[in-house]
Order: C-alpha cells, then sequence, then structure tokens
C-alpha cells in the first residue's frame, strides 16, 4: 500500500464567497451557512485519488480584498491554491483576479497548481459572472475552472478532487485516464 501523500492546499478569496463553506462540505459534509469570517482555520482531511491516498491539510484563509497584503503563510509550503470568487459578486471576481497576480508574485513561478471556483452557483437570480467568463479566466491562467454550490456535497468534493489533479499533473503524475495511446 503506498504511503498517503501529504498536501497542503490554500483556500483563497473574497469575503463572503464562501470558502469555508466550501472547505466544510468537503471535511464534515455538511452545510454551513453562517461562519465567523474573521479567521483563518485549518482542516485534515484523507482522501484517494485515482488509488492514492492523499493526506489534506486544508488553509481556509480569511477573506481577502484586493488591498490585503498577501501572507507570507500562504505561500509557504503550499500545493495547490483553490481561488473562489461567487457568481452573484463582481467585485469579487476582480478581487480573485488581483489575489492570483499577488500569489504568483509570492511564490515567484509562472504557474502553480490552480483550481478558480466560481461559488454559489445554486443563486441563480442573482448570478452575474457568466460561467464562460471564469473559465477564460482560468485558461488564462493555465488553471482548472469548476463552478460548484456549497450547499451540494458533490461539488465541494469535486473541487478538492480537482486540485489534487492538478497538483499531481505539476509533480509530473498524469492521472491513469490521460495516458492516451494514440496511433498514428
Amino acid at each position: 500500500m503506498p504511503q498517503p501523500k501529504y498536501r497542503k492546499i490554500a483556500v483563497i478569496g473574497y469575503r463572503s464567497v464562501g470558502k469555508s463553506s466550501l472547505t466544510i462540505q468537503f471535511v464534515e459534509g455538511q452545510f454551513v451557512d453562517s461562519y465567523d469570517p474573521t479567521i483563518e482555520n485549518t482542516f485534515n482531511k484523507m482522501v484517494s485519488v485515482n488509488g492514492q491516498d492523499f493526506n489534506l491539510q486544508l488553509v481556509d484563509t480569511a477573506g481577502q480584498d484586493e488591498y490585503s497584503i498577501f501572507p507570507q503563510s500562504h505561500s509557504m509550503d503550499i500545493h495547490g491554491y483553490v481561488l473562489v470568487y461567487s457568481v452573484t459578486s463582481m467585485k469579487s471576481f476582480e478581487v480573485v483576479q488581483v489575489l492570483h497576480d499577488k500569489l504568483l508574485d509570492m511564490v515567484g513561478k509562472i504557474q502553480v497548481p490552480t483550481v478558480l471556483v466560481g461559488n454559489k452557483k445554486d443563486l441563480h437570480m442573482e448570478r452575474v459572472i457568466k460561467p464562460e467568463e471564469g473559465k477564460k479566466l482560468a485558461d488564462s491562467w493555465g488553471a482548472a475552472f469548476m463552478e460548484s454550490s456549497a450547499k451540494e456535497n458533490e461539488t465541494a468534493v469535486e473541487v478538492f478532487k480537482r486540485i489534487i489533479l492538478e497538483m499531481e499533473k505539476a509533480d509530473g503524475n498524469a492521472a491513469p485516464e490521460e495516458k492516451k495511446c494514440a496511433v498514428m
């Protein structure tokens, strides 16, 4: 049995976009609507992806705005990032772009394993950001893109599975189903 791989993931975004709700939904399988937004929290969860166990440490960061100093702790020993905006907030979409730039400055790399998440997709009436806009932004970063609703356990789990796959890809471990054979 291979050893579980330790991976540290930071969940980053503007305040009230559902970072904690998404994280708690994934870790505990429950939807928490109200949550103390001022604290940074760390959660641990074991998860298996493609037959490999991962010991995840999730850093649920306090909400940031475009003027926040990007904390050094959010770039130390972090293997991957989940950048969250709310599909109901143009402001959060703008802030996530600023945060991504700050993140790259901080880690000093052109690309880090990242999943851009448009959260609150269940709030159809309030939606202001189309899925295509999120996808376009993620593509420009070379990042994965998903929309989710922290209310739905399934999409929360998918988000974190996706970041694991992105981290594995960065490590040169492509997922088995990606190894396609072509006959020329």
